[in-house]
């Protein structure tokens, strides 16, 4: 016998409207998806660098003290280990940052106000030589050539006129590098305080998987900093030796160029060994510019398949396109610092990330293997 009730639900199942498909495949929302993870990452992105860019006075001394804690932290560490106190240790450890920074700052400065006009004449005459082979492009040249000299002189009468504000600049370099050494010491002194203090702020079970990621970028600044300075060292006795066998004027301030220019991966090695042979190419001619074209070549060459290798693959691995990519990033946000800092903070983030690859692949390596027993007995 029926039920009124029956049928009447019966008859509201059927008016039920039967649910509609997606407007979108299941490609496209996930498509969309990443797209708005990726909007949000370039917007936090963006937002970093702008505070980053606001707060340069301070966010610039904590960024020059992690390099210096990277390239003096194995002293540290071994000064520690002979029963050092820890705040003595930090102190001998940022007199040594002093005297190395200050000697080699003072040894490139010197060599480059020695031999700096005799490297501008030799690249106006270089650019004399260029104008006759390739007219208007080497005119432009040499009038750039020429006039460099008449550039430096305005800019100082500039600074000259301007006294308080060239002093403003100087007493802002001299307070940010006064403080960068400060942090310098607290970083080194308070490393161990700083691992506890992550320990203990991180939320949840993520303590240890934060400090191995913090402890990585770090080693990868490190690794950075010792590595280049190394291979900087190398480049800049090579080719001084060489551009002083082929008798080439300023070799001494143009291995200090190299030097420098080392710590901008690629794009300063290119610029300061084109300096270089157009110096060789308007002081000994074609041949020796051959010549020291060969040496300039031959430290690359070694730099590229011996020292990069040796050296720096264990700890920075880093594509080539990666590593332009930064300098023209860092270039556009700071200029010439941006260009040095950009490079050791791009290898301190590819090593978090490869601390989270890393971690991740073990977690879906333990879940497949907690995974098969499971299937198994289930099967069985």
């Amino acid at each position: 016998m029926r039920n009124d009730s029956d049928e009447n639900r019966r008859g509201a199942e059927g008016e039920r409207p039967q649910p509609s498909s997606p407007l979108l495949p299941i490609e496209a929302r996930r498509a969309g998806a990443w797209c708005l993870v990726a909007l949000l990452i370039a917007a936090v992105l963006a937002v970093g660098v702008w505070l980053c860019v606001e707060l340069s006075a301070a966010v610039t001394p904590v960024l020059l003290a992690l390099l210096g804690s990277g390239l003096l932290g194995p002293l540290y560490r071994r000064l520690v280990a002979m029963k050092l106190n820890r705040s003595l240790a930090a102190g001998l450890t940022c007199a040594v940052l002093v005297v190395v920074v200050g000697g080699a700052g003072y040894i490139v400065v010197s060599a480059l106000v020695d031999t700096g006009d005799q490297i501008i004449a030799s690249l106006r005459n270089a650019a004399q030589d260029l104008s006759q082979h390739f007219g208007a492009a080497g005119t432009s040249l040499d009038d750039l050539a020429a006039k460099s000299k008449e550039l430096v002189a305005k800019f100082g009468g500039t600074a000259a006129s301007g006294l308080l504000a060239g002093v403003s600049v100087v007493g802002q370099f001299l307070a940010a590098s006064v403080l960068a050494l400060l942090l310098t010491f607290f970083f080194l002194r308070d490393s161990d305080k700083a691992e506890r203090a992550l320990r203990h702020w991180a939320p949840g079970s993520s303590a240890p998987q934060l400090e191995r990621m913090a402890r990585r970028g770090f080693q990868s600044i490190e690794g950075f900093m010792r590595g280049t300075t190394f291979i900087a060292l190398i480049d800049a006795i090579c080719i001084t030796v060489g551009l002083l066998i082929l008798q080439v004027p300023g070799a001494v301030g143009l291995g200090a160029l190299v030097f420098v220019g080392a710590y901008i991966p690629y794009l300063g090695a290119f610029i300061s060994g084109a300096v270089a042979i157009l110096v060789a190419l308007a002081d000994r001619g074609f041949v020796i510019a051959l010549w020291a074209l060969g040496v300039v070549l031959a430290v690359q060459v070694l730099e590229g398949h011996v020292l990069q290798p040796m050296i720096q693959s264990r700890t920075v691995q880093m594509h080539p396109a990666t590593v332009m990519l930064a300098i023209t990033a860092g270039a556009s946000v700071a200029g010439i610092l941006g260009m040095l800092l950009s490079v050791p903070l791009t290898a301190a983030a590819t090593g978090v990330l490869h601390e989270l690859r890393v971690h991740y692949a073990a977690d879906s390596d333990s879940d497949s293997d907690d995974s098969g027993p499971a299937a198994s007995a289930a099967s069985s």
